[in-house]
C-alpha cells in the first residue's frame, strides 16, 4: 500500500515508518520544515497543517492509507498557545481529511486519526475507561484532540473517507519528548545523581496512569490500519494502572539514585486527571492486539537512551 505518515519526524512516527517499510509498504513521511524523516520513508514531504495549500499538495499525492500523527502533542505546548493547538489539531485534521477524501486514489482511503485518552477527562471512580464513556476534556490539548476526532468522523460520514479513531493511553520509550512525564522525571533523576542532590522537583505524583511501551502502540496502529472499522473509536490500553510515585521509584532504581520528591507548583496542572486507565476489549476483539512489552522495559529504554 501507499501510506502517508504525518508527523513522521516525531517520537511514534520514527518507530512506525520503518515498521511499515519493513512490511513492504511504500511510505511517504510528512514532516515539519527543518526536521528529518526516519529511515524507511520512500518519499519525504513537508507538511504545515495550518496551511491549506500545504495540506492539499501533500494529500493530493494519492494514498491508500494515512496515519495522522502530526499534532501539537503535549499539554505544555498546548497551554503555551491554546489557539495554535486547536488550529493544528482540530482544524488541521479537518483540512487533511477533506483533502484525502478528494485525493487521487481510486478507492476511498483509510485515515487513522490518532487522538488521546485524555479526551475522557476526570470522569468518576476508577473503572477503566471504555469508548462509550462520556468525553469531557480538561485541557486545551485534549479538547483540541477531541475536535480532531469530530472533524475526521464528520468528513468520513459526508464523503465516505474511511476514518478510524485511535485513543492511545500514555506511552513511553527511548526518544520520547523530554517534556513528557517519564522522560522528564528520568532526566531530573540523572541530573540529581550527577550533581549530588538528594531532592528533585515533581508535579502531582498521586495520579494513576495506564502506561504502554511505544512499540505496543505502534503494533496497535498497524492492526487498526489493517482491521479497524470505519467510523469507530478504539482505546489502546493495557488495563493496568500505576501510580506516578511507583514510576518515580522504578526510575530512581534504574538511575541508581535516592532522592526526595519536592512538589513544584509550576509542574502542577490546574485540572489533573486523577485516574486514567483504559479498557481495550474492543480493540482486542477486532484485531487480536494485546500489549507484549512491560512498563519496566519501557522505563529502562528511557533511562538507557538518556545515558547514551
Amino acid at each position: 500500500m501507499k501510506i502517508l505518515v504525518t508527523g513522521a519526524d516525531g517520537f511514534v512516527g520514527a518507530r512506525l515508518v520503518p515498521r511499515l517499510a519493513a512490511d513492504g509498504h511504500q511510505v511517504t513521511g510528512a514532516i515539519r520544515r527543518g526536521t528529518r524523516a526516519p529511515a524507511g520513508a520512500a518519499r519525504v514531504v513537508e507538511l504545515e497543517l495550518r496551511d491549506p495549500a500545504s495540506v492539499a499538495a501533500c494529500a493530493g499525492l494519492g494514498f491508500d492509507a494515512t496515519v495522522h500523527l502530526a499534532a501539537v502533542a503535549t499539554g505544555l505546548e498546548a497551554r503555551r498557545d491554546p489557539g495554535a493547538a486547536w488550529e493544528v489539531n482540530a482544524a488541521g485534521t479537518a483540512r487533511l481529511c477533506e483533502a484525502l477524501a478528494a485525493g487521487g486514489s481510486q478507492a476511498m482511503p483509510v485515515c487513522l486519526v490518532v487522538s488521546t485518552a485524555e479526551v475522557y477527562g476526570i470522569g468518576s471512580g476508577e473503572a477503566p475507561r471504555r469508548e462509550t464513556d462520556p468525553v469531557a476534556p480538561v485541557s486545551s490539548y485534549a479538547g483540541s484532540k477531541l475536535g480532531a476526532e469530530i472533524a475526521g468522523l464528520e468528513v468520513g460520514r459526508r464523503t465516505g473517507l474511511r476514518v478510524v479513531i485511535a485513543r492511545p493511553f500514555p506511552h513511553t520509550g527511548a526518544g520520547q519528548n523530554p517534556e513528557l512525564v517519564v522522560a522528564a522525571v528520568a532526566r531530573r533523576l540523572r541530573q540529581a545523581r550527577a550533581l549530588g542532590r538528594d531532592t528533585i522537583a515533581v508535579g502531582n505524583l498521586n495520579v494513576v496512569r495506564d502506561f504502554l511501551h511505544v512499540d505496543d502502540v505502534v503494533d496497535a496502529y498497524l492492526a487498526l490500519l489493517r482491521d479497524g472499522a470505519s467510523g469507530e473509536v478504539y482505546n489502546i490500553a493495557s488495563g493496568q494502572g500505576v501510580r506516578l510515585t511507583d514510576v518515580l521509584a522504578r526510575l530512581a532504581s534504574l538511575v541508581g539514585v535516592t532522592v526526595e520528591p519536592v512538589t513544584d507548583p509550576a509542574l502542577l496542572r490546574r485540572a489533573d486527571i486523577p485516574h486514567l486507565v483504559g479498557d481495550a476489549t474492543k480493540l482486542r476483539a477486532r484485531t487480536g492486539w494485546t500489549p507484549r512489552r512491560s512498563l519496566d522495559q519501557a522505563l529502562a529504554e528511557v533511562v538507557g537512551a538518556q545515558a547514551d
